[in-house]
């Protein structure tokens, strides 16, 4: 593993909230926040905020149990790197691992294992993935957490497509995605990467006193107190709602 250079917390949120933007939790105003999320400033303060608490809709559970001590780093990973990669054990994954969830060892039972049911349906969505990224280029990050550089590393985000590449090849698996790694002295008491009994308690002990978090309300409360994020964001809607003249474009006639 070689370190590239520090990477922002602001940064992997905004990585972190691209991949995730599909999801259920943002049909509703998908239109409205596009711009915020697909075209990140990272330079503006007012916009992290806002897209912290979208992350917060879906994946505020999954940050909240990161050491508060995290430093992320862009990192390049070579194969060799795989004898450390693992999976963290949850829904499909834990019926294809086995007995070992490190990438590699996952990667040998879907060439070598004959699946059924919904799992040979979700193994062949990860083989349909690994055929895309044979021919085509991904500019998105994956997201690994582990306590230093020569510790094992846990996968956060981006478990189907570091699989899918490593099944393509370990070439395509060293240059298809930016790789984001968070480190921590600490990360051992976190249950993303490390599932024990002391670890899935303090979780569930998190999870109960945020039992009542308003995920829309923190989004409401950003945006009320940036009010330059608010700002574009009204003007994004407005355009939607009133699109230019057939034959016009911005800023004068074609």
């Amino acid at each position: 593993m070689k370190k590239i250079r520090r990477s922002t917390e602001a940064e992997v949120i905004a990585e972190f909230l691209k991949s995730e933007f599909y999801h259920e939790e943002f049909h509703a105003d998908r239109e409205t926040f596009k711009g915020l999320v697909m075209e990140a400033d990272l330079a503006n303060k007012d916009e992290n905020a806002l897209r912290r608490a979208l992350l917060f809709r879906r994946r505020g559970h999954m940050w909240r149990e990161l050491p508060a001590d995290t430093q992320w780093w862009e990192v390049e990973l070579d194969p060799g790197d795989l004898r450390f990669v693992r999976v963290f054990p949850r829904a499909q994954w834990r019926k294809i691992a086995g007995e070992s969830y490190l990438l590699r060892d996952i990667v040998h039972r879907i060439r070598n294992v004959r699946f059924s049911g919904s799992t040979r349906d979700f193994i062949a969505r990860i083989e349909g993935l690994s055929f895309r990224l044979k021919s085509q280029r991904d500019n998105s990050a994956v997201l690994l957490i582990g306590i230093d550089d020569v510790n094992p590393l846990t996968i956060l985000e981006g478990n189907h497509r570091l699989t899918a590449a490593l099944l393509a090849g370990p070439e395509i698996f060293s240059e298809r995605f930016r790789t984001l790694c968070g480190f921590s002295p600490n990360m051992a008491r976190c249950c993303w990467y490390e599932t024990n009994l002391p670890n899935l308690w303090r979780y569930a002990q998190n999870r109960l006193r945020n039992l009542f978090y308003d995920r829309d309300a923190d989004v409401r409360r950003v945006m009320r107190n940036t009010p330059s994020a608010a700002g574009a964001l009204a003007l994004d809607v407005d355009r939607a709602m009133n699109p230019a003249p057939a034959g016009k474009v911005a800023g004068g006639s074609k």
